[in-house]
């Protein structure tokens, strides 16, 4: 046994006669921890770009009900008619009157045409 982790630690395994076995483990091993090196690199670049998005959206929903609000004041009639008492627009005092307007087809129907 401690022959076996001398051997290990002075890298006779490297040098032995099954070596080339040895070696192809090592660097098989070795591209397999560079590929997941790779991939959690990319893994991390990918959870920060999900979470400056998520935060572009959180400002952009502030913006827009924050516009929403001013858009839904500026449609009052009490703003509009402020803003038109500016340009010296008033409202009417006299109410509006609902007009008829009989149809012409009918009118021709009746007279015979």
């Amino acid at each position: 046994m401690k022959d076996g982790i001398l051997d290990i630690l002075k890298g006779k395994f490297l040098v032995s006669g099954d070596a080339p076995k040895n070696w192809l483990f090592i660097i098989f091993t070795s591209f397999l921890a560079t590929i997941m090196i790779g991939s959690s690199h990319s893994a991390d670049t990918q959870v920060h770009k999900i979470a400056a998005l998520s935060e572009e959206v959180k400002e952009l929903r502030s913006e827009f009900v924050d516009i929403r609000s001013d858009v839904q004041q500026l449609k009052l009639e009490s703003t509009i008619s402020q803003s038109l008492l500016e340009k010296g627009l008033y409202p009417s005092e006299i109410p509006p009157k609902k007009i008829k307007v009989k149809s012409q087809n009918k009118e021709r129907a009746n007279a015979g045409f």
